[in-house]
């Protein structure tokens, strides 16, 4: 017997999750995918966990915020540089490097196809997927700092050290999930006109 390998999503779309392919893919089933998926496990302080779709809203704003003048399309990478996770999780550091290839190769395919179906490259280009990763660590330690727990010292530590002047100074407020996709759902369409 064949086990399973797919998912139903909400758009009623089967997203073969060995085989993704950008067809399968919609935009309202990864907003609404992490809008409910929780950063840190849900290790957050504030009436709401913090979502992988506000995490994203925040490494896309530091990411532009720092790289103007950009190409719209590159500011589109980096809000969807978690989206493989509407369907394989969010999972810590940690584990992901326990887990080792596997996961990497899954994350990898499913990160392909979202980019080739919103017209983006399957792979970003290096030097862009370093400024984007380098807004990721930023959004990490900002994370790490105002709702994990983590000190100041600790996450410099873990996230590197960072020349607060070049990044915006952002506060962290957590919000409802339906916020939190709606906001998702808009900033993507405010680049889509962009491009």
């Amino acid at each position: 017997m064949n086990k399973r390998a797919w998912q139903r999503m909400l758009s009623g779309r089967r997203l073969d999750l060995l085989d993704p392919t950008p067809v399968d893919i919609e935009i309202e089933d990864i907003a609404h995918g992490l809008s409910f998926l929780s950063r840190w496990n849900g290790q957050t302080i504030g009436n709401f966990s913090f979502s992988v779709a506000e995490h994203s809203l925040l490494v896309e704003r530091i990411f532009s915020q720092y790289e103007k003048p950009l190409d719209p399309k590159w500011s589109l990478a980096a809000l969807l540089h978690d989206a493989s996770e509407y369907v394989i999780g969010d999972m810590i550091s940690p584990v992901k490097n326990y887990i080792g290839e596997e996961y990497s190769k899954l994350e990898k395919k499913l990160t392909i196809s979202i980019n080739i179906r919103f017209g983006l490259p399957g792979e970003i280009p290096i030097k862009i997927y370093k400024k984007i990763k380098t807004a990721d660590r930023y959004s990490a330690f900002l994370e790490a700092t105002q709702i994990a727990g983590f000190t100041e010292s600790e996450a410099k530590k873990i996230f590197g050290k960072f020349n607060f002047k070049n990044f915006p100074n952002i506060e962290i407020e957590t919000l409802p999930p339906v916020e939190a996709r709606k906001k998702f759902l808009k900033r993507f369409k405010q680049i889509l006109k962009q491009i």
